[in-house]
């Protein structure tokens, strides 16, 4: 707002002109903040106001808590509109998930690829260390692997997990209808509640928009024919959308598209706005942004685009929390802006589809190229040219490409024995298994901190790494040792919440000096954790 026609001034010393006066009236977020016509120069003060020299514009207090949807913080029971996504392996690990959780906000525990045992125990912990607290999982799409996908849904089913972050789907599989359809039951006010609640990470609008719609007629009736649902809560799923909210995934690490977040998050609103026209639901489906998001600034240009929450990832990767080795926390920390390639992605190898990783001290990702470029070009390993056989063997392997087989074997003999069958009649998938083994050992070399293959790390990662690392230099969480998930979090949403009234005063026509508008990370700025 403006006040260009009121003639009050400070109290004696109340306004400060200086540079540092400016910041600090500014970063108290829960106060009003006045810039003030000294007669001798602009300066601000967050305190009430007496009666000389002149208001030329105010913004007023704007928490962190404030930021975003409501509807969201109230869904979801957290703090901020604030999600830390799933990075799979476990690297999004139980440790991440609680910090984030006890701090207020929502985070995705990184189930993808992971044995049920594991993800089991994982679960059971959540149960003990945060109850009451609210938490998601992820279920990714797993088109060469369906027995995964459908165990996860299973456990998440036991152990009632009531949030699910869905990630990597072309389109609705059985197993994501399940789980949605399984939490549906008519309240006492007679509306339908949904219990299991479903966040899309999505980054094109025709999957947005499948996830938008109710549940598809036909899968929902082939569920209630194999008794995985009830007829009523089919009923019921023809009412509710698939998703409660959807994540714009813009150009993240891992599994991404690269599209540019301006161009796609304002396509899925338009989508989702389209939909809600149609459809008419009870609550409106919350679209949010993920993908680049590192510093204060993009979190608070995603937000002034109309982001319910905002989704951070390859940061938080570089936390203490995070389960990766503390070798790769040292090369995401020291990554630039343009230190990160598209390699082929294991899940997806034979589909071609690619995922963007850290390329700055690994030679993973060219690598990986040459892996799929020996796909294309020939029909099983037995066709290699002894050459090149070799030299994968030798360099990247390490072993015979036979015994490598062996624990291909001993592998999907305990997650999927349909990947062997196929692989029986098909010299060719039997060497994509083969070289699917090295894209899968290098993401856990680089987890386990496995120091004679540091350069066959697989580290997913995207730009926002960079950009984070550029902001807090010079600042304590430049140092690795001091990168915890609750501070991060902490110092991103108040540094978007101190960027957007520096962007209110700009668009009231005030331009402050660039120093006082860079939110800068200092330590002991932190709440106590828990709610």
């Amino acid at each position: 707002m403006t006040a260009t026609t009121h003639h009050t001034t400070a109290a004696p010393g109340a306004v400060r002109t200086d540079t540092a006066g400016i910041h600090q009236a500014l970063s108290r977020l829960e106060q009003p903040c006045y810039i003030v016509d000294t007669g001798q120069g602009i300066g601000a003060t967050s305190a009430a106001l007496g009666p000389s020299g002149r208001i030329v514009t105010a913004v007023g207090p704007l928490a962190p808590e404030s930021l975003g949807s409501s509807g969201f913080r109230a869904r979801h029971g957290v703090r901020y509109a604030y999600m830390g996504g799933a990075m799979a392996g476990g690297i999004a690990s139980e440790d991440l998930v609680i910090a984030l959780a006890r701090s207020g906000a929502l985070a995705s525990f990184g189930a993808a690829g992971l044995l049920p045992e594991r993800i089991e125990r994982a679960l059971s912990r959540f149960a003990s260390e945060i109850p009451g607290l609210t938490y998601a999982a992820n279920l990714i799409h797993s088109p060469s692997e369906d027995a995964l996908e459908r165990d996860g849904v299973e456990l998440f089913l036991k152990h009632q997990v009531r949030c699910v972050e869905a990630s990597a789907f072309m389109d609705l599989t059985p197993h994501v209808v399940r789980y949605r359809a399984a939490g549906l039951h008519r309240a006492a006010d007679g509306r339908v509640h949904t219990a299991n609640r479903l966040i899309a990470k999505v980054s094109r609008t025709e999957v947005a928009e499948r996830f938008m719609r109710p549940a598809p007629e036909a899968v929902l009736t082939d569920l209630v024919a194999r008794g995985l649902i009830t007829a009523e809560q089919r009923d019921l799923a023809r009412q509710v959308p698939m998703a409660d909210d959807i994540t714009a995934e813009a150009d993240s690490g891992g599994h991404t598209d690269r599209r540019p977040l301006t161009a796609l998050f304002p396509a899925l609103l338009r989508t989702r706005d389209t939909v809600q026209r149609e459809l008419r639901y009870d609550r409106v489906i919350g679209v949010g942004a993920g993908g680049g998001i590192g510093t204060p600034r993009a979190a608070a240009a995603a937000f002034a685009m109309g982001a319910d929450y905002v989704v951070v990832g390859s940061v938080h990767q570089s936390c203490l929390e995070s389960g990766t080795s503390d070798a790769a926390r040292r090369l995401l920390v020291g990554a630039g802006l343009a230190d990160f390639e598209m390699a082929p992605a294991a899940d997806m190898f034979e589909l071609g589809v690619e995922l963007q990783v850290l390329k700055k001290g690994t030679l993973f990702p060219m690598r990986a190229k040459k892996l799929y470029d020996l796909y294309k070009a020939y029909d099983g390993i037995e066709a290699l040219p002894a050459d090149e056989r070799q030299r994968l063997e030798k360099q990247m392997f390490r072993r015979s490409l036979d015994e490598i087989w062996t624990e291909v074997e001993q592998y999907f003999g305990r997650r999927d024995l349909g990947q062997l069958q196929r692989a029986q009649a098909s010299p060719r998938r039997r060497m994509a298994l083969i070289f699917r083994w090295y894209l899968g050992m290098a993401s856990r070399w680089a987890v386990t901190g496995e120091a004679d293959r540091t350069a066959d790390y697989q580290v997913w990662c995207g730009p926002a790494m960079g950009d984070f690392n550029e902001w807090v230099r010079g600042t304590y969480l430049a140092a690795q040792e001091n990168r915890r998930a609750a501070d991060v979090a902490h110092h991103l949403m108040r540094g978007a919440a101190f960027t957007a009234r520096v962007n209110q005063l700009a668009t009231s026509g005030v331009r402050l000096p660039a120093a006082c508008t860079e939110y800068v990370p200092t330590p002991g700025t932190t709440r106590e954790e828990g709610r």
